[in-house]
C-alpha cells in the first residue's frame, strides 16, 4: 500500500520525513484528489478550505485515533487549532485525540468488523497500514502522507553505555545485541516484535545485518539472539520503560528483573530523558549499519463515507504539521520533522552525541517478505513449542567423531543437553529411541513422554526427568537403523496429540539410513506422511542426518513430505545450532 502526498502543492502538504529509499507511487494520491464531491485535496491546491478565517457557527468534529507517543503531539496541535480558530472551509474544526496501540487498532481495521468511530489514524508506522491491506475484509484505508519519522536505536543507562565505550565507540546491531545478550551483565530489553514497530523493525534488521555477514551462520545467531531476547521483551512499547532500572543504586542495577539497555525510539529516549533526570537518563547508541525509522502516516479511515466537511477538516489537520508552528509542536515532543537535517539539539536531548552516526540516512526499509518472516520466526523461535525428538540408538553411534575422544552417541548426547537449556518450563519436549527390534517387534520405544517441561511429578520436573533420559542414551550393541518405521510411527503419534497455539515438530536424528528389511518402503513411508499432514495443523519434520554415512538427500525427502527440512551434520556438537536455524525456517513458512 503506497504513501503520498498532495500533489504538485508543496507548500500545502504534510511533510513527508521518510526514507529517501522509500519513495512510492502516488496512485493512492490521485485517489484522494478525485474523492467526495470535487475532492478536498482538490481544495487545498484551489485554496477553497479557510485557513484563518473566523469560525462559522457549526465546528467540524473530527476523531483521531494515534499511537501513545505521537498523541500528545496531536492533542497540543489540536488546541493550537481551536485556540487560533483555524477553520476548514469556513467552520471551526474540533479535534479529539485517542491514544490506542497501533497494534490493536491495526487488527481492529483488518478484521473489517463493524464501521471504525474514527475519521483519522495515525499509527507510528506503515508496517501496521500494509498489515491492514493483507485483510481479506479489511476496512478502507487512504494513507495522505507521513507527519514525522523517528530512528529506532538503542538506550543505555550511563554506566552500561561507558562499558561499551559510548560515544566514541561504535557498532552494528548484531554487535551491540550480541554484547547485549552475552550473560546477565548488560540487560537488553525490547517490546514484542508482534505488538511494536520498533521491536519488530529492529529485529528484522538485527537478521538482516546477521546474514549479511555470516549467511546460513548469521541466521542461526539471529534466531540465537531473538531467543535470548524474548526473555526480557515487554508487552508493548508503553510497558518497555518500566522494566529500566530505577535508580542508579546497587540494588537496581543489579536487579536481574531490571533492564540496562532498551531497544527503542529516538523521541521514547528523549520523553524518558526529559523526566528522568541525570542519572537515570538514557545514552543512545545509533548502530552504524544504519537505523530503521518510525514514520507515522497519517491515514484517513473510510473515507469514502466521510462527509465532505469531514474529509477537507481531516486535510485541513494534517496541513498544519507542514508549517512552523506544527513542526515546532513536534520537535518539542522529540519527532523529526527533516529526515535530512535532524535537530542538534533534540538528538542531544534524546541522548545522542557525535560520533554516533545519528545524522546518517535511514536504512532500506524492509520488504513486506522480510518483516513477515521476521515475525513468523520470532512467533516460533519465542512461542511455546511441542517436540518429540527421535534418537538413533543405533550400533553406529559408538564410532568415534573426527578429532574428539567421544562417540557420536556422546557428543548427540551433550548437544541435545545445550539445545534443552534453551527451552522455557512452558515447552513441551519427548523423546523417543530407535535401533532394530528395539521392544519386541517394533524398531522403537518411548522413553520420555511428550510434557511441559516444568511439570512436576513426585516433586521431580519433567526436564530433570528428560535430563536424565538424555544422558542414559546408549548404542544399542548389535542394533541397526529402523528409520522409516519409526518415522512413521513418530509421526502419527505427534499428529494424534497436536497442541493447538505451541509450534509441534518431530526431531529425527539419525546417522544412517534404514537397514531394517522388513520395514515399509521409502516412497510408502513418503506417501503416507504427506497422506497425514494438515496444513491448518503443521508438525514439520525436522531430520538432521549425523555424520559422514548418514543420508541427506533421504533426510530432506522425508523432512519435505511434511514441510519441514532436512540437514547434514559432520560433527553432532553442531544439533544445537541446527535446531536452532530449522526452527527459524519453519517460522519463516507458516509466518
Amino acid at each position: 500500500m503506497g504513501r503520498h502526498s498532495l500533489p504538485d502543492e508543496r507548500g500545502t502538504a504534510a511533510p513527508d520525513p521518510r526514507p529517501r529509499a522509500r519513495v512510492r507511487t502516488v496512485a493512492i494520491a490521485t485517489a484522494l484528489v478525485l474523492m467526495v464531491a470535487g475532492g478536498a485535496a482538490a481544495a487545498v491546491r484551489g485554496g477553497l478550505l479557510s485557513f484563518g478565517d473566523t469560525c462559522g457557527d457549526d465546528a467540524v468534529r473530527l476523531h483521531v485515533v494515534a499511537a501513545p507517543d505521537v498523541s500528545p503531539a496531536l492533542r497540543e496541535a489540536a488546541d493550537d487549532a481551536r485556540e487560533k480558530e483555524i477553520t476548514s472551509d469556513g467552520h471551526c474544526i474540533d479535534v479529539r485525540v485517542t491514544a490506542r496501540d497501533s497494534y490493536e487498532v491495526a487488527a481492529e481495521l483488518r478484521a473489517g468488523k463493524g464501521d471504525p468511530e474514527y475519521d483519522v489514524w495515525v499509527p507510528d508506522s506503515d508496517l501496521w497500514v500494509e498489515r491492514v491491506g493483507l485483510g481479506a475484509k479489511r476496512a478502507k484505508i487512504s494513507p495522505a502522507g507521513n507527519i514525522a519519522s523517528s530512528p529506532v536505536a538503542i538506550g543505555m543507562v550511563p554506566t552500561a553505555a561507558a562499558s561499551l565505550g559510548w560515544p566514541k565507540k561504535t557498532y552494528d546491531w548484531p554487535q551491540l545485541a550480541e554484547a547485549a545478550t552475552k550473560g546477565d551483565k548488560l540487560r537488553l530489553g525490547a517490546a514484542d516484535p508482534a505488538r511494536s514497530a520498533t521491536g519488530l523493525l529492529a529485529l528484522a534488521k538485527l537478521g538482516a545485518s546477521a546474514k549479511k555477514q555470516g549467511g546460513e551462520e548469521g541466521n542461526t545467531r539471529a534466531a540465537a539472539m531473538a531467543k535470548a531476547l524474548s526473555a526480557r521483551t515487554a508487552d508493548s512499547d508503553g510497558r518497555l520503560l518500566d522494566t529500566l532500572a530505577r535508580d542508579g543504586s546497587g540494588a537496581e542495577q543489579g536487579n536481574p528483573r531490571r533492564n540496562q539497555a532498551l531497544i527503542l525510539s529516538e523521541q521514547a529516549a528523549y520523553a524518558h530523558n526529559a523526566s528522568a533526570g541525570e542519572e537515570n537518563s538514557l545514552d543512545l547508541f545509533y548502530p552504524k549499519d544504519g537505523s530503521p525509522r518510525l514514520d507515522y502516516p497519517y491515514t484517513l479511515v473510510e473515507d469514502d463515507r466521510m462527509s465532505t466537511d469531514t474529509s477537507r477538516a481531516a486535510l485541513r489537520f494534517m496541513t498544519m504539521f507542514s508549517d512552523e508552528d506544527g513542526k515546532q509542536i513536534l520537535t518539542e515532543h522529540g519527532f523529526r520533522t527533516d529526515p535530512d537535517e535532524p535537530s542538534d539539539e533534540l538528538v542531544a536531548a534524546a541522548g545522542g552525541r557525535a560520533p554516533q552516526p545519528y545524522a546518517d540516512e535511514a536504512t532500506e526499509p524492509p520488504s513486506d517478505k522480510q518483516l513477515q518472516e521476521t515475525l513468523g520466526m520470532w512467533t516460533i523461535t519465542v512461542q511455546s513449542a511441542r517436540l518429540s525428538t527421535v534418537v538413533d540408538a543405533s550400533e553406529s553411534m559408538r564410532q568415534l567423531v573426527p578429532g574428539r575422544n567421544q562417540s557420536r552417541m556422546e557428543v548427540t548426547k551433550a548437544s541435545l543437553l545445550q539445545a534443552l537449556a534453551g527451552f522455557t518450563d512452558e515447552d513441551e519436549i519427548g523423546l523417543w529411541e530407535f535401533a532394530t527390534s528395539l521392544d519386541g517387534t517394533r524398531d522403537y520405544r518411548e522413553l520420555q513422554p511428550t510434557r511441559r517441561l516444568g511439570g512436576r511429578k513426585g516433586g521431580v520436573t519433567h526436564r530433570d526427568k528428560l535430563s536424565e533420559a538424555f544422558g542414559a542414551l546408549q548404542p544399542v550393541p548389535g542394533g541397526a537403523t529402523g528409520l522409516y518405521d519409526t518415522t512413521l510411527a513418530a509421526y502419527k503419534k505427534a499428529r494424534s496429540t497436536y497442541a493447538s497455539g505451541k509450534f509441534n515438530a518431530l526431531v529425527i536424528l539419525t546417522d544412517g539410513a534404514n537397514q531394517d528389511p522388513d520395514s515399509i518402503s521409502r516412497s510408502s513411508l513418503l506417501s503416507q506422511l504427506k497422506g497425514l499432514t494438515d496444513p491448518k495443523e503443521p508438525v514439520p519434520i525436522i531430520a538432521i542426518a549425523v555424520g559422514p554415512e548418514a543420508d541427506k538427500d533421504e533426510a530432506e525427502q522425508i523432512a519435505g513430505a511434511t514441510g519441514g527440512s532436512g540437514h547434514q551434520v559432520d560433527d553432532p556438537a553442531q544439533i544445537h545450532a541446527v535446531i536452532l536455524k530449522a526452527i527459524m525456517e519453519a517460522g519463516s513458512n507458516q509466518g
